[in-house]
């Protein structure tokens, strides 16, 4: 059985922090606290030892506190550099050098500090360049915090109604606080969906649509072959721009993101997580045309950016450290990643084959979901429909307490980091031979 945390900390966060917790989307049962982690491993209070594939909801791509990023991050301070507030740095100069390396759309760089500021700024610029107000966002998407893109995550299939094949679904936000009017000018549709995407801009005038190439919020949904090309086509066709949100699939899928996977150029790409490896930074990349934006000599075309700590130099120094570990020698990490990944999958399908267990897994190199249903899912009305999520939460929690930690929420994503052994995948199916068996009850 799992040890808990001791009370006194429990009960402190619980009385000084809403929720307990400094972001509430860290709110999960069993109710551990965490006090060190290195590499693929991580520590609670009680000395208990787990085998990490949460990754902090993914950025740890290169394992918690990867010496090569930790050495820049202490050499930046101990050669003290600082946040000077005027001017530019070499540190900034030179990761938006690397990160528009990363991929042939990125001819300029916003740096900031969280996917939701990023997400935030792409969908303004494309509102100031196209002139137009309203955009389309994905049923089971999540694209951050803000008032525009707060809506439609994981909504009851009892309140979002049955398919729509061709037309939009009702805002439903996932706050409150959220002023109705931003309903009237944000149109939610289903992954995999072209033609809801064409209707849509033939009925209203769309800045934007903006989404996550691969649905990695609910685990790991995959568009269909010619999905995200179609969606370029339809974008250039109405004027409005192409928003890749890649904070979870940039870098951890390849060192040009996932677009660069598949060929499909988006206007604007968001990064976040992995671009740093858990250190707090986030950019826009894409056309010059509209990055530039944000300096136009015009005071009614030029788009507001700033932030106190944009580039700062430690997260900075972080990114720069991420992306010259990822591309070493050619980017043999993610070719590692991809063996791993691999490897994993066959291992569980060989249990879940071996005792017909309702379960499949759907993997993207590093990342994987486990899903209890026949198919992999399509969109968010098919997973909902389909997929076991109390037996998912239930498999969850019997892999934390033998020692795997994985977000003990339902459909949502397993990360393999670079610093994984073999010996962490070994144990990882010991584990599942152990626990997956149990499901079919």
């Amino acid at each position: 059985m799992l040890s808990y945390p001791s009370e006194s900390t429990v009960e402190s966060s619980r009385r000084y922090l809403p929720g307990g917790v400094a972001s509430v989307n860290r709110i999960a049962e069993p109710d551990i606290v965490f006090v060190r982690a290195k590499g693929s491993h991580m520590w609670d209070s009680d000395g208990r030892q787990y085998i990490d594939y949460h990754a902090a909801f993914g950025p740890h791509i290169l394992g918690h506190n990867d010496p090569y990023v930790s050495e820049a991050v202490i050499s930046t301070i101990d050669r003290g550099q600082s946040l000077y507030g005027s001017g530019t740095t070499t540190l900034e100069a030179r990761l938006a050098e690397l990160i528009c390396q990363c991929a042939p759309f990125i001819e300029s760089v916003a740096l900031l500090n969280t996917g939701s500021e990023a997400t935030y700024q792409a969908i303004r610029l494309a509102r100031a360049a196209t002139g137009r107000d309203h955009i389309i966002v994905m049923q089971g998407g999540y694209n951050g915090w803000h008032n525009d893109v707060a809506c439609n995550l994981s909504t009851p299939l009892s309140k979002l109604g049955p398919r729509v094949s061709g037309g939009e679904y009702e805002f439903h936000p996932i706050s409150a606080g959220i002023p109705s009017a931003h309903s009237q000018l944000v149109h939610p549709v289903n992954f995999n969906d072209l033609e809801s995407v064409r209707l849509i801009t033939r009925k209203y005038p769309v800045a934007a649509i903006i989404l996550e190439p691969i649905l990695q919020n609910i685990g790991i949904v995959k568009p269909e072959p010619g999905y995200l090309q179609g969606l370029r086509d339809l974008a250039t066709e109405a004027g409005f721009l192409l928003i890749f949100d890649e904070v979870k699939t940039g870098f951890r899928h390849g060192i040009g993101g996932y677009a660069s996977l598949v060929g499909v150029s988006p206007d604007l790409a968001v990064y976040g997580k992995a671009l740093a490896n858990g250190y707090p930074m986030a950019a826009i990349g894409g056309a010059k045309c509209y990055l530039d934006l944000f300096a136009d000599p015009n005071p009614l075309r030029r788009v507001l950016l700033a932030g106190t700590y944009n580039g700062h130099p430690v997260p900075t120094a972080a990114a720069i450290a991420t992306i010259e570990r990822l591309r070493e020698s050619n980017g043999e990490i993610y070719r590692r990643l991809e063996r791993m990944g691999a490897w994993l999958q066959d291992e569980i399908e060989s249990i879940v084959q071996r005792h017909s267990l309702p379960l499949l897994v759907v993997r993207q190199g590093s990342a994987f979901c486990l899903y209890l249903m026949d198919h992999a899912p399509r969109d968010w009305h098919d997973l909902a429909a389909n997929h076991d999520f109390a037996r998912d939460l239930r498999l969850r929690q019997r892999c934390i307490e033998e020692g795997i930690y994985t977000f003990p929420i339902a459909a949502k994503q397993w990360s393999i980091s670079a610093a994984h052994s073999e010996q962490d995948i070994e144990r990882t199916v010991q584990v599942m031979q152990k626990v997956l068996p149990e499901m079919k009850e």
